[in-house]
């Protein structure tokens, strides 16, 4: 489920459900906010880096688990996505991720999180959203165009539209990008560099580049919860999961004549 290794105080965590392109169900979700947690609090972690199994990163929430959820079904969660999303918030020491191939959903958001983001010229990057009929996620609509600019985290949170490495890399995502059997060898090499230097000043130096985005990844997130709860089991997110099963192409626009928005409900922050 999640590989840890370590060495020179670097730990790297690798998702490992390559069968399932290293989709996130609850079980990997608890696992590497535990994983996390435990390497922040270990004397001996200086640096954390985050990488995929296989061709994928991570292509996001389980999909079988989201549409389970979608339709009123008990998931079973645990800790799951929230949990996962706090370690990150919460996380003191530098963590790097290496986009080794596709990355949807919160395998695109986690990246936000991250110190520096390095990636495969293969990787493919992916917020898949409004192609679901739901919301941004893990503060993304803060985190991105903060990264991005407003005009491209719009771009990519509206659209569902797939990014490529140098895109990632052109917009401000990604901070290197490498080939494919350079990728590992280039992370490390920047881990390491950092995690030679002593955890209490990467620790503190860290703290005050992300102290002050707290009050908004908190205010972003809540925001995301409720627009979350306005659209999940909506006839548009009903028809995104009823369309993929069939595998066709979403009509979202004989859902919105079927069923006109309220758009009063939509853009205001006090509606239930």
């Amino acid at each position: 489920m999640i590989r840890i290794d370590d060495d020179a105080r670097v730990r790297t965590l690798t998702l490992d459900r390559p069968d399932k392109l290293n989709a996130f169900n609850d079980a990997l979700y608890n696992a590497t906010a535990a994983a996390l947690r435990d390497a922040a609090a270990d004397p001996a972690v200086a640096v954390v880096v985050i990488t995929g199994t296989g061709r994928a990163f991570s292509t996001g929430t389980d999909i079988t688990e989201m549409s389970s959820l979608a339709t009123g079904e008990d998931s079973g969660e645990g800790h799951g996505f929230p949990g996962l999303v706090d370690q990150l918030v919460a996380f003191p020491k530098p963590l790097l991720c290496a986009v080794n191939g596709l990355a949807l959903g919160i395998g695109a958001t986690i990246l936000g999180y991250a110190d520096l983001v390095l990636m495969s010229t293969e990787a493919r990057v992916r917020c898949p959203f409004t192609d679901l009929g739901v919301a941004p996620e893990a503060a993304s609509s803060f985190t991105f165009p903060l990264l991005l600019g407003r005009q491209d985290a719009s771009w990519v949170l509206l659209s569902s539209e797939w990014l490529s490495a140098e895109e990632c890399h052109s917009v401000g995502l990604a901070w290197r990008v490498c080939e494919p059997d350079q990728l590992m060898d280039e992370t490390l090499a920047r881990a390491k560099v950092l995690a030679a230097k002593p955890i209490a000043s990467l620790i503190e130096t860290k703290r005050t580049i992300t102290a002050g985005l707290r009050d908004g990844l908190v205010a972003a997130r809540a925001r995301e919860d409720q627009a979350f709860i306005r659209l999940l089991g909506q006839p548009a997110n009903i028809e995104a999961f009823t369309a993929m099963a069939e595998r066709r192409p979403p009509d979202f626009a004989a859902v919105d004549a079927a069923h006109p928005v309220d758009t009063a409900r939509h853009a205001s922050d006090d509606a239930p």
